[in-house]
């Protein structure tokens, strides 16, 4: 079984870099296969160009000539997605949402002919078939009740609901780790152990 992570954070002493971390030493532990995609060091480019748009309109009827069109970086973060059981995105939230990035990411590699395409009629459908589930891991200064209640869960409605739910998959975790700037070092300490614990026994 092999593990994507989809990682996105510019300073390596970040508490995100952190969890990466844990969740690497929790699928070695567990004798998992890993393939990590740093966004950061790879500096990504997240905008949506020109030619990605047109080839976005061409991939509902040509998917073939539509591949040629994007970049050989997303062409490889293709086959990478399309080669994995498990998906793990982790990222802080700023501002309410993902950062750049992150949401540069799903804007084109969820996209048709990739993750998803249209069926006789014009129904989306999700094609990572072997895709078993998605979790992602989030870090915020928020209260998680804030969050939820006057922020409007955002990320829940954006990503999970919003990107994956919409496509037909339903198989999401959303691990959220709030208040983080102000946690204690012990606190901090658990949350990593218990998310290395998880990737164990995944």
């Amino acid at each position: 079984m092999k593990t994507l992570i989809v990682f996105n954070h510019p300073y390596e002493g970040s508490f995100c870099n952190a969890i990466l971390e844990s969740v690497l030493a929790g699928l070695k532990k567990g004798g998992h296969e890993t393939d990590v995609i740093h966004l950061d060091k790879d500096k990504f480019d997240p905008v949506m160009s020109k030619t990605d748009l047109a080839a976005f309109v061409k991939a509902r009827s040509d998917v073939k000539d539509a591949m040629l069109m994007l970049s050989p970086q997303v062409l490889d973060y293709k086959k990478r997605l399309e080669d994995t059981d498990r998906l793990v995105f982790i990222f802080p939230i700023w501002w309410e949402l993902m950062p750049a990035l992150t949401k540069g990411f799903i804007d084109k590699l969820i996209f048709p002919g990739i993750a998803y395409q249209y069926d006789e009629n014009g129904k989306m459908k999700f094609c990572l078939n072997k895709l078993k589930n998605v979790t992602v891991i989030t870090t915020m200064n928020t209260p998680s009740f804030l969050y939820r209640t006057i922020f409007g869960n955002a990320i829940k409605k954006s990503l999970l609901r919003g990107t994956f739910w919409k496509l037909g998959f339903f198989k999401c975790k959303w691990i959220s780790l709030n208040m983080v700037k102000g946690s204690s070092e012990k606190k901090r300490k658990d949350w990593l152990k218990k998310i290395e614990k998880r990737f164990v026994n995944l």
